[in-house]
């Protein structure tokens, strides 16, 4: 029984890594339309980093965010906490300029080149990239603090987005109407992984809960130890999701139940809280934690790899796992690329700013918006 069991396991595993719904690119894109890469949040992406990273140029805004960058044609935008949208060439040159007038805290997303973005005042508003125009707004009675998500159920499109008055909200992406929402428990402040018609997310009273896309209805929940201050992730049948108290949950899925759970990551340290969202390989799970530690952990056997001690506080940051390399931020500005198997450290940047956002990459380049709102364009030397 054991054996077959493992077998169980292990023939998981293998679809999950052979999934292609899971690819947040293939090599050579240029968009990185979501903070995390792909819907499912699982930060992994099949392009590869420059060879050896120089600093091509940098953009300065002078106006304060805490946004992740996102990618759409070559373009990088982002959104200041005054609600002013800005986008960036790959020259470095501004292109795209809109100003929303409203407090916002949130990371864009983008898709069919209309922009998505949450805010303070508990509005989700859609902004044409062409016309540079609000398409519509559809308001919350909470503030929105996380990106949305995309999905496109029975030729329904919806964005997908929490917010503080305690729902989980799924609105038509083309005119903004209300799909349907779901009760939490209390406040929703990370984004929302969606995987096979399901929709996955923490929230502040401690449950991670999945719902039916189509029904807006629950279709099962984990009480965790503390409450979930970030988001899951997915890889194929499993989901692993952080707490605040330090611990790693690995959940096993079939059809949007949980069949099976684990801790994976056991709290030792009061000071091990897990604020950002972990990213996921095939054969790997890589985990930022407030001990300033980046763990990977086998998903096999939850067997420690290695972990690497970053300079530091960590802050909110999410690791980008790059094929065989994993690229990380801290809040104390420090931007480090390490060998994804051996976790030995190839390449290390001081920006001199805070970074709280995540890194957004694509084809022969990376980038890394700090909190002061200075975008950095990372590639290879050029000749």
């Amino acid at each position: 029984m054991k054996r077959i069991a493992l077998l169980g396991v292990l023939t998981s595993l293998l679809i999950s890594c052979t999934s292609t719904s899971d690819r947040s690119d293939e090599k050579g894109s240029m968009d990185w339309l979501l903070f995390r890469g792909d819907a499912a949040l699982s930060g992994y992406t099949h392009t590869l980093l420059p060879d050896e990273p120089v600093l091509l140029w940098s953009y300065k805004s002078g106006s304060p965010t805490v946004s992740s960058p996102i990618v759409k044609d070559g373009t990088t935008y982002w959104c200041d906490k005054k609600g002013h949208i800005q986008g960036v060439n790959l020259e470095g040159k501004l292109t795209f300029d809109y100003a929303m007038n409203t407090a916002v805290e949130a990371t864009p997303m983008i898709h069919d080149s209309v922009l998505y973005i949450g805010r303070i005042d508990g509005n989700m508003t859609a902004v044409s990239l062409i016309t540079k125009d609000t398409l519509w707004n559809y308001e919350t009675l909470g503030q929105i603090s996380a990106s949305p998500n995309y999905i496109d159920f029975e030729g329904r499109q919806a964005i997908v987005f929490g917010s503080y008055d305690n729902f989980l909200y799924s609105v038509d992406s083309r005119t903004g109407k209300l799909i349907n929402r779901f009760e939490s428990g209390y406040y929703l402040n990370g984004a929302v992984a969606l995987k096979k018609g399901y929709f996955f997310f923490g929230g502040c009273d401690s449950w991670l809960r999945i719902v039916n896309c189509q029904t807006g209805l629950p279709s099962d929940s984990l009480l965790l130890d503390a409450y979930v201050p970030a988001s899951p992730a997915i890889k194929g049948a499993y989901c692993y999701v952080a707490d605040y108290s330090g611990n790693m949950y690995e959940l096993q899925l079939d059809e949007g139940k949980i069949v099976r759970h684990k801790k994976i990551i056991k709290s030792t340290n009061e000071n091990a809280s897990f604020v950002s969202v972990p990213s996921i390989t095939c054969e790997t799970v890589y985990a930022l934690s407030d001990e300033r530690y980046l763990y990977a952990i086998n998903r096999k056997d939850g067997r420690e790899i290695w972990k690497y001690m970053l300079k530091g506080n960590v802050g909110e940051s999410s690791p980008v796992v790059c094929e065989d390399k994993v690229i990380v931020c801290t809040k104390s500005g420090i931007v480090s690329i390490l060998d994804a198997k051996k976790g030995v450290l190839e390449w290390e940047y001081d920006t001199g700013e805070t970074i709280v956002g995540s890194p957004a990459i694509i084809k022969n380049h990376f980038f890394i918006l700090t909190t002061k709102g200075t975008l950095l364009c990372f590639g290879n030397k050029q000749s």
